[in-house]
């Protein structure tokens, strides 16, 4: 597993985004842990494949080791989905408050930003737990630029268990743009195989 950089606490100083004194803010995107695709089961209803139960602890281990628990957490529908936000918040002493949003079920980028433009503006992290390929469109389109190989590997693969950070400078959420951030990490946390 490559580690995220970074470390818990206020995000770095980077001057990345709008406004030089403008608070200094984090997006986590994490992809939901591998699914099965058991028969006669609707997409949405699809469960975590035995990989995915192992993966997802490893994501939240990954994502407190290096940011910290985020102050919000916004999660698909999908129960794929919800169960990686269940198994990697379990991974932290105190969970945050989640949000489960249909609108991030199978959404695109548009509807993403959406979704994200309205969390509070005193939530300085925040993590989205969704579906690609708009969490990778996502990550594609609000990188202006990326640290080492980042935006490289996500144009390869975002897969499951993914997880990007990316870092801006906002007075609110509402002023997250495409081209904003910088995309500071991208790994993808795996279990121990058993």
């Amino acid at each position: 597993m490559t580690g995220l950089p970074g470390g818990p606490g206020p995000a770095g100083s980077t001057s990345t985004g709008r406004g030089g004194t403008a608070p200094s803010r984090r997006l986590v995107v994490l992809r939901h842990a591998k699914s099965a695709w058991p028969e006669g089961v609707s997409d949405r209803d699809r469960p975590l494949a035995a990989r995915g139960e192992r993966d997802a602890p490893a994501a939240g281990r990954a994502i407190a080791d290096t940011v910290g628990p985020p102050g919000l957490a916004l999660c698909s529908t999908a129960v794929r989905a919800r169960r990686t936000w269940e198994l990697a918040a379990a991974e932290w002493d105190t969970p945050p408050p989640v949000r489960y949003e249909s609108r991030l079920y199978a959404a695109e980028v548009p509807g993403l930003l959406a979704v994200l433009r309205e969390a509070p503006a005193e939530v300085g992290t925040l993590l989205l737990i969704g579906h690609n390929p708009g969490l990778a469109d996502l990550v594609l389109t609000l990188a202006g630029d990326g640290a080492d190989d980042t935006l490289d590997r996500v144009r390869t693969k975002f897969p499951t268990s993914a997880v990007a950070v990316l870092s801006w400078r906002g007075a609110d959420w509402s002023d997250l743009a495409p081209g904003a951030a910088l995309l500071t990490a991208m790994t993808v946390p795996r279990g121990p195989v058993r």
